[in-house]
């Protein structure tokens, strides 16, 4: 169980994301709350041009009935070989932005790394689709990878939970909801740069307001995150929507927590990782001190995103190898 204790904040960013922050700067894009939706996913899809993805095994795009509606689901299986641990993924993007293709680095580098069956979920988006909408068809997709890994090449009994972001409160979302069910048996959850906190009814920590402006996610596109997703008042308490609002976080599954030190989310992560801990789960904290919120998917670009990735699957094959 370790949190990590060093500076939440290095004196100057890590000056491979410097260079991408002075790219994004020279672009001179609008900010995300002056757009629609639409105009801020075309946006979101253009910056993700720039990345590239290894190559695995075998993909293929499954469709799979949802609560409401379908919902596809991305398979990415690495080798050839069966019963391979199965990692369910839950893209970021503010629950307004992302698909299966914008993280589609990162989850090619994960399975490759842990050798692990991922499952990335295409999940329905804000404000077409507020707050429980992802929760449920991410659930959904949760049962699903649980009853049908066998088929697929994976191992029901070597299952975990991980994501980016809003993928992160996905991802304790789901912890949460599958131990108050009796749900599916989760062995880790990874919770990276996750946005477990809520603009609305918990006071904002010292990394909002030391992180507002200038290092790609702002404090003000959480707050447009946030109305676009939790659209009904009855739901800002919701521990579902904001999982720090959970009064207890025992018998959650082993957790690794990453943070970036220029992230108004970190301090929320922090929290989250030690409230974790404090209730008995087994957390492994890592803080990238020099880093920006999304550097994960930097791959490519930034050392920093192949350590992380490098870090996580470590994580994984250690969880299933026990």
């Amino acid at each position: 169980m370790t949190i990590d204790d060093t500076p939440v904040k290095a004196e100057a960013l890590d000056p491979e994301i410097k260079t991408v922050l002075d790219v994004m700067d020279e672009q001179d894009v609008p900010p995300l709350p002056a757009l629609t939706p639409q105009a801020a996913r075309e946006q979101f899809e253009a910056m993700n041009e720039f990345t590239e993805s290894e190559s695995v095994h075998y993909t293929q795009d499954i469709e799979i009935e949802g609560p409401d509606e379908p919902i596809t689901i991305r398979l990415y299986k690495p080798t050839p070989a069966d019963d391979l641990p199965v990692l369910l993924f839950l893209h970021g993007g503010g629950f307004v932005l992302g698909d299966l293709d914008s993280h589609d680095n990162v989850c090619t580098a994960l399975a490759n790394r842990a050798e692990a069956l991922v499952l990335s979920v295409d999940y329905r988006l804000a404000p077409e689709h507020p707050f429980p909408a992802a929760v449920k068809d991410s659930y959904a997709a949760l049962e699903w990878a649980e009853r049908y890994a066998d088929d697929l090449g994976g191992d029901p009994e070597r299952l975990a939970v991980g994501g980016d972001s809003a993928g992160g409160n996905l991802t304790a979302s789901l912890t949460l909801l599958a131990n108050d069910r009796d749900g599916p048996e989760i062995d880790r959850q990874l919770l990276i740069y996750p946005a477990v906190g809520t603009t609305s009814v918990i006071s904002q920590p010292a990394s909002y307001e030391e992180n507002a402006e200038g290092y790609f996610l702002e404090a003000d596109e959480m707050e447009w995150f946030q109305r676009n997703y939790v659209q009904d008042p009855i739901h800002a308490r919701n521990e579902y929507a904001a999982p720090l609002l959970a009064r207890d976080l025992s018998g959650l599954p082993p957790a690794s927590v990453v943070t970036a030190g220029f992230d108004p989310l970190r301090d929320d992560g922090i929290e989250y990782a030690r409230r974790l801990a404090a209730d008995g789960v087994d957390v492994t904290h890592r803080n990238y001190e020099t880093m920006i919120h999304g550097f994960l998917s930097m791959t490519g670009v930034a050392s920093n995103a192949e350590a992380c990735l490098e870090e996580l699957a470590s994580d994984l094959t250690d969880t299933f190898d026990n």
